[in-house]
């Protein structure tokens, strides 16, 4: 005996129960209308990621050539070189005994082993973008550091450290004012706190 619903025909058996093997009514018309809600969702979603990536690769600055990577490494290798002379000027001591420019000194060595390797790599390298104006702000903030290498054999680490990190909080970094000048205050503290009062570190300081 069979059971008709709005020209549906499902097998049954005595009593009106399903019979064994068919599958409920209604069970496969849910299954559809379920696949049916979720793919165009999914669709969306595909559509919507396909058109941010549209979007980035749009606003995004063209990429640079093996020029501009060399001469990115080469100018690394300068400031590193720069940052190495200054760091001996301060005197760098022994293991025993650190000076002055001894995390100045192992720095810069990083700087211009990373200037190095980027020389190497500039023909290779297609993730580094063209010069744009957002890349002033890396040039601001190379400039500051050379500004406070140079004050700080001279008047001591506090004023242009604080100084440094004002600018690069509030004027690269985009934060508040206020923000700006107890994070960097903040800073100089813990700085001399830990290094100058704790561990008692040779750097050049005011107080």
């Amino acid at each position: 005996m069979t059971s008709a619903h709005d020209g549906a025909h499902a097998p049954t058996g005595p009593g009106g129960s399903t019979a064994a093997g068919a599958s409920p009514l209604g069970a496969d018309d849910a299954a559809r209308s379920t696949t049916a809600v979720e793919s165009p969702s999914t669709l969306h979603d595909l559509e919507e990621a396909v058109h941010r990536l549209e979007a980035e690769a749009e606003h995004r600055p063209p990429a640079a050539g093996p020029t501009t990577n060399l001469v990115v490494a080469t100018l690394v290798v300068a400031l590193g070189a720069a940052a190495l002379v200054g760091s001996l000027s301060l005197g760098v001591g022994s293991a025993r005994t650190p000076g002055s420019g001894t995390w100045p000194l192992i720095l810069s060595l990083l700087i211009v082993v990373l200037g190095l390797g980027l020389a190497v790599t500039a023909r290779s390298t297609t993730d580094a973008e063209r010069f744009s104006r957002s890349s002033l702000l890396v040039l601001a903030g190379l400039a500051t550091m050379v500004v406070f290498v140079a004050l700080i054999g001279t008047i001591g680490f506090e004023i242009p450290a604080a100084l440094l990190a004002f600018v690069w909080l509030r004027f690269l970094g985009g934060e508040g004012w206020r923000l700006s000048v107890v994070m960097s205050l903040g800073l100089v503290v813990a700085f001399y706190l830990i290094f100058v009062a704790a561990l008692s570190v040779p750097i050049p300081h005011l107080f």
